[in-house]
């Protein structure tokens, strides 16, 4: 086929490329415009486009635009019709957000969202931009957009380590992938300086900070580098889409993506390993393959062991590797090339002795001419490598005796279709009898393959001669036109021995893929039912019993990492454990104890490993066949996406269970509290008048009166924590936020707490000149008392309390510490749990509700609460506020002076 001819297209690609067109001509396009970093004019080139469109007539509409104050940016918005923001109200700050249901409402041709990493606020209806454009996408809304490369979910850690700064809002590559257009926006490093000096970037404070840490040269260069190769594998995957799509079969030579063949030689090695390091020098990805055609499949084991090896190491090296089935090399190297649009194939060179190798290489020259092909020098062949002598010696003792039978069955049935066809000489003519025996052939070459029918072909053509043609029982003939007989009954034979071999072998090899499908198709069906791991575990055995003849066991671990041993398993615990912990295969045919007679491969799941398969195989050689390999990674994959969907199943039962016990338990709370309030509050007002009654108690029984009273406090006090803990967790609080200084809380809470305190020293040490902080007094006061009080109770007598206040950069840092015994070891932040005491069995009062509590107040205010040991010897309590900015004062009251 010459290179210009058009090849006939694969009907399931075109049938897929229309699906594709049908579901993408109901969404909107995509185009991102794609930069290096900020300032190189993204946000420019998309508006100077968006501009162009509009005078066109396309309606244009900005949803969200942000210009950093540059003044050649924000002049282009002019003309341009701006979607107005939406409001979401977030701890009492009001956040401007893009509004999309406007921009649904609205319904515009094309539409500007800059910013596409940006995280909405708390309460919009997506919590990243990203996910607001695909919803206008597939409302059929043609979308704008802009993104740097930094914020790439799979650059994200890669420029985190060059530029020191890891960003917290990225974009999901399948969302880059599958834009429409990709434009990159590309400035030199030298030029994006210049710009951010002259103020083009950033406000000048900002440039200043920005020049010095992310803008620096080296960032820049490196950030660009990474820009331009993303694009261009971007652009790779439109190339080969197009490709498809056009069922274009010349290759273009747009990447330096390299083809190494490997054969059956001992320089297979050689050329692999050449191959490895070429790509590496052009920074390209590289693929290896073998084909396999029905004469190589014969080859004795040791040989296809050392091929199948060999393309074990390409996989080592970084290749991507296949095995080809087919009856022509050179035509299977083209058509592998082509689809992979691989302009370059390294061949071993050829051997004087080895004139096929010659001839594969013209082959592949004259049908693709567009292939570069490049020959690799010979290199030190290596040792044979040895596989267990008893199993070499079997294998091949095996393969000899079928091969002998197949041979000594086709002479039989040639021997015995003379013998049966004799008696009808006379009978039928001697063109029939001799299509008979072309029967024979064709059914030896079906059954035993192309040797056996060669040899059932010219016995056939002898007995033909011998039996039949006259003189009968003598290889003389009478008449020579038999000798035409002869020679196409040969060929004939030949031939129709060769293509049937060769249709046996492609049946084979399609049956072999049939199978491997219809295996994976069945365990995935049975683990979409799995929901205990216990049926994982016999579904993936059994499954890889089949599959692959091979015993399997398959270990989970425990709740600490550690992997269970089933009863009666033979796996060595310490290979597989390293597996798990390593998450790489180990054991044999592998570089990691390959010793062993089992393989060990991690299941490796989106979130963490799942586990190990510890496989025993009959045969040892088919750990080393890329296919099987591929189908158990396959396997692997699956069980491990089941297990975990199994273990999530159970965390998601666990959380729902807990979240309806934690919501009984807060009804009991509320309901218990609010009934006990009325009478706990009419003993606290009885005791109180029966103390103070008229005329006075006795002295016992007005001691008796004062602790009665003293007691119905604590108890009112125990069930007003539980009434808040339970309107906390219902969100039935409201916050009053208001500017408050410091001082008057924490002198508040000093005087609500003085009777527990009374027996200790405290101590206040506040910076002066504190800010104004924005919380609900009556809360945070109340924050207060809880530290306060549980310093008071778990200190003796005597101790010092110290609360101190300072500003902590962006934060107001509120400590509450004392020099008593401190927190129990181990147990300080367990103590923030509901009903969770210092001492678990204590005579104090109390149900453990009070730190609780503060942390509840005080992340509801957007800040923190620790525990930590006091500069003074024992427990501290730090709470972090942000500290925001207050509203301006009132102006100071001017007064005009009259002149003198």
């Amino acid at each position: 086929m010459s290179p210009t001819e058009t090849q006939r297209p694969d009907p399931d690609a075109l049938l897929a490329q229309v699906q594709t067109d049908e579901r993408k001509a109901a969404r909107g396009r995509l185009r991102i415009y794609f930069g290096a970093s900020a300032g190189v004019g993204k946000t420019y080139a998309m508006l100077a486009a968006a501009r162009k469109l509009n005078a066109d007539g396309v309606a244009v509409l900005v949803g969200v635009l942000e210009t950093h104050g540059r003044p050649e940016t924000a002049a282009l918005l002019d003309g341009l019709e701006r979607l107005g923001p939406a409001t979401h109200v977030h701890r009492g700050k009001a956040l401007r957000e893009f509004d999309l249901d406007a921009a649904l409402a609205a319904a515009p041709s094309l539409i500007l969202v800059d910013e596409l990493a940006h995280s909405n606020a708390p309460g919009s209806r997506h919590p990243k931009r990203w996910q607001d454009v695909d919803e206008l996408l597939a409302a059929g809304i043609d979308v704008f957009t802009t993104v740097n490369v930094q914020h790439l979910d799979s650059l994200n850690d890669v420029v985190g380590g060059i530029t020191g700064v890891r960003v917290a809002e990225t974009v999901p590559d399948t969302v880059f992938d599958g834009a429409d257009e990709v434009v990159l926006v590309d400035l030199p490093a030298d030029e994006l300086l210049a710009r951010l000096r002259s103020g083009k970037v950033y406000q000048p404070e900002q440039a200043e900070r920005a020049s010095k840490n992310f803008f620096r040269k080296g960032n820049l260069i490196a950030l660009r580098e990474l820009a331009l190769r993303r694009t261009a594998d971007r652009i790779e995957d439109d190339v080969r889409a197009y490709r498809i799509e056009k069922s274009i079969g010349t290759v273009w030579k747009t990447g330096g993506a390299l083809l190494a063949c490997v054969g059956p030689r001992a320089d297979a090695e050689h050329v692999v390993r050449s191959t490895a390091r070429l790509a590496g020098q052009l920074g390209a990805d590289w693929h290896a393959v073998y084909v396999e055609t029905p004469a190589l499949q014969r080859n004795p084991a040791p040989q296809r062991e050392l091929t199948l090896k060999t393309l074990r190491l390409a996989q080592e090296l970084g290749a991507s590797t296949a095995v080809l089935a087919g009856r022509d090399i050179a035509e299977a190297i083209v058509g592998y090339a082509r689809e992979h649009n691989m302009s370059k194939v390294l061949l071993a060179r050829a051997h004087p002795s080895w004139p096929w190798r010659r001839a594969h290489r013209a082959r592949i020259a004259s049908i693709a001419p567009d292939i570069d092909l490049i020959e690799v020098g010979g290199g030190q062949p290596r040792a044979a490598a040895t596989a267990p002598e008893t199993n070499t010696v079997t294998l091949a003792f095996n393969s000899g005796k079928r091969r002998a039978a197949a041979y000594a069955w086709s002479g039989a049935a040639s021997l015995a279709a003379a013998l049966l066809l004799s008696p009808l000489v006379g009978y039928v003519d001697l063109a029939n009898i001799a299509m008979l025996f072309l029967l024979v052939v064709l059914l030896v070459a079906v059954r035993f393959g192309r040797g056996p029918s060669v040899l059932c072909t010219c016995l056939s053509v002898a007995c033909f001669d011998f039996f039949f043609v006259t003189p009968r029982f003598d290889f003389a003939v009478s008449d020579l036109e038999y000798l035409i007989t002869f020679g196409v009954m040969l060929a004939v034979g030949l031939i129709t021995g060769h293509l049937t071999a060769g249709l046996r072998f492609q049946a084979r090899v399609a049956a072999h893929r049939e199978h491997r499908s219809r295996a994976l198709y069945e365990f995935a069906r049975e683990l979409s039912g799995a929901l205990q791991t216990e049926q994982i575990v016999d579904m993936t055995r059994d499954a890889i019993g089949r599959a692959f003849r091979a015993g399997a066991t398959l270990l989970v671990p425990d709740a600490d990492g550690r992997l269970q041993a089933p009863p009666g398993a033979t796996a060595d615990m310490g290979i597989a454990q390293w597996a798990f912990d390593q998450a790489q295969s180990a054991g044999l045919g592998t570089g990691t104890l390959p010793a062993s007679a089992l393989f060990y491969l991690p299941l490796v799941a989106p979130m963490r490993t799942r586990g190990v398969l510890a496989i025993k195989p009959e045969q040892q050689r088919w750990m080393l066949i890329p296919e099987q390999r591929t189908q158990l990674d396959t396997f692997a994959a699956l069980a491990a996406i089941a297990l975990e969907r199994v273990h999530y199943i159970e965390v998601a039962q666990d959380a729902l269970v807990n979240m309806e016990s934690e919501r009984l338990r807060n009804s009991l709370l509320a309901a218990l509290s609010h009934d006990l309030r009325t009478p706990l509050t009419l003993l606290v007002g009885l005791s109180e008048s029966l103390a103070a009654s008229s005329p006075a108690l006795a002295a016992p029984q007005h001691d008796m009166a004062v602790i009665l009273h003293d007691e119905a406090l604590r108890m009112s006090a125990l069930v007003a924590n539980l009434l808040e803990m339970a309107r906390i967790q219902s969100g039935q609080i409201t916050f009053d936020m208001q500017w408050h200084p410091l001082e008057e809380v924490v002198g508040s809470a000093l005087r609500a707490c003085a009777a527990p305190l009374r027996t200790h020293v405290v101590r206040t040490a506040l910076e002066p000149d504190l800010p104004l902080v924005r919380f609900d007094a009556v809360l945070i006061e109340r924050v207060l008392y809880n530290l306060l009080e549980n310093a008071a109770k778990y200190t003796p007598p005597g101790s010092t309390i110290v609360v101190a206040g300072a500003r902590h950069g962006a934060s107001l840092q509120l400590r509450v510490y004392d020099d008593g015994p401190g927190f129990p070891a181990g147990r300080a932040d367990s103590l923030f749990e509901k009903f969770a005491r210092g001492e678990r069995e204590s005579a104090k009062p109390g149900v453990g509700l009070g730190l609780a509590i503060c942390r509840a107040i005080i992340e509801a205010h957007g800040g923190k609460i620790e525990a930590g040991a006091s500069p003074i010897g024992g427990a501290s309590l730090v709470i972090t506020l942000p500290l925001g900015t207050p509203p301006p004062g009132p102006e100071p009251e001017t007064f005009d002076t009259p002149d003198d």
